[in-house]
């Protein structure tokens, strides 16, 4: 299925959304995009969702990382379930510092008021109080993981692909470098900057670079191709917004949720990728394995690390097996 094709950039603005901190905004915008269709109880409200959380850096579009099968027929099949991806909170399609106008100013958030934020649209949207699972890749596996263990009666399953329970090590410090190299611009002015700060965004992207793919994948480039990659990357980064990359960066700084795992009731379904620099197996897969008790965990090879999300054919069949009893 080409999804990147396929799905259509839809909004919708909640009445209001407050926030883990107290504060309230109304007329907030959701970008989202949807696949298959909706089934419906009685009461009008969708009984076959599968809610898909993308990474960092991502948007509605990035639910296209389980293109390789999802589609009719397919293991995510889109003829039984209804696949709901949102532009999370704090990305640029949705609400976000740069998008609300709101700048320095746009209240606080982390990864919980990323997830009320996706419940609140479900319910106001759909009426969805409950969805068979939800799916989420780097980040947005921090939030399937908070959904699935502060409301732990909202879904069935649960896949945290290429993710972890913890921010710790060198993702925390990672975060930090990142947020350094642009609040220590003179022009940033805590957040009231009036030019684009360009070269500090490329410094930030380019700051990131050497964790994407595998350690393998590196040495396999010449440095030419090496230098093209980091130059396209510096400047796909000089069109994020300061704040919105702060933000982001600080949501996800203090995320632990390891003592809340024992809340965890739906099934859950752990991918790891060996090679992976942001979350290697040994590190947040297996770990998070061995805390949840009847957890599943896979883990496959993939040259281009975290980013190897995208090649889940090589599993496709544990997947299978996995979802089998939620197609029923």
């Amino acid at each position: 299925m080409d999804i990147e094709n396929t799905i259509k950039k839809e909004s919708h603005f909640l009445t209001e959304f407050k926030f883990e901190a107290g504060d309230v905004l109304r007329g907030v915008k959701v970008e989202y995009g949807t696949l298959g269709t909706p089934k419906y109880d009685k009461y009008g409200r969708v009984i076959n969702a599968i809610v898909y959380c993308h990474g960092s850096s991502g948007s509605y579009k990035s639910v296209r990382r389980i293109n390789e099968i999802t589609g009719p027929g397919e293991v995510i099949d889109t003829d039984k379930f209804f696949i709901i991806s949102m532009s999370t909170l704090g990305s640029p399609g949705s609400a976000s510092p740069s998008t609300t106008s709101l700048g320095y100013n746009f209240p606080k958030y982390n990864i919980k008021d990323m997830v009320n934020f996706q419940i609140k649209f479900l319910k106001e949207k759909y009426r969805i109080n409950h969805i068979i699972g939800v799916i989420g890749n780097s980040m947005g596996g921090f939030e399937a993981l908070t959904w699935a263990t502060e409301y732990p009666d909202f879904m069935d399953f649960t896949i945290s692909l290429a993710s972890s329970y913890k921010t710790a090590g060198h993702n925390y410090a990672l975060s930090k470098f990142m947020n350094h190299i642009i609040e220590t611009d003179p022009d940033y002015n805590e957040g009231k900057y009036s030019k684009k700060l360009a070269r500090s965004l490329r410094l930030a992207s380019e700051s990131v670079y050497t964790f994407g793919q595998s350690k393998s994948y590196y040495r396999e480039c010449s440095n030419d191709e090496i230098d093209e990659e980091m130059i396209m990357l510096a400047e796909e980064g000089v069109l994020d917004d300061p704040n919105d990359l702060i933000y982001n960066n600080n949501a996800s700084l203090n995320y632990d949720i390891e003592k809340d795992l024992g809340k965890l009731k739906s099934k859950l379904l752990i991918i790891a990728i060996e090679g992976d620099e942001f979350f290697p197996p040994e590190l947040d897969g297996i770990p998070l394995h061995n805390i949840v008790s009847g957890s599943e965990l896979i883990i496959f090879k993939s040259l281009h690390g975290h980013l190897g999300s995208y090649e889940l054919k090589q599993v496709s069949d544990k997947i299978e097996d996995f979802l089998k009893e939620f197609k029923e």
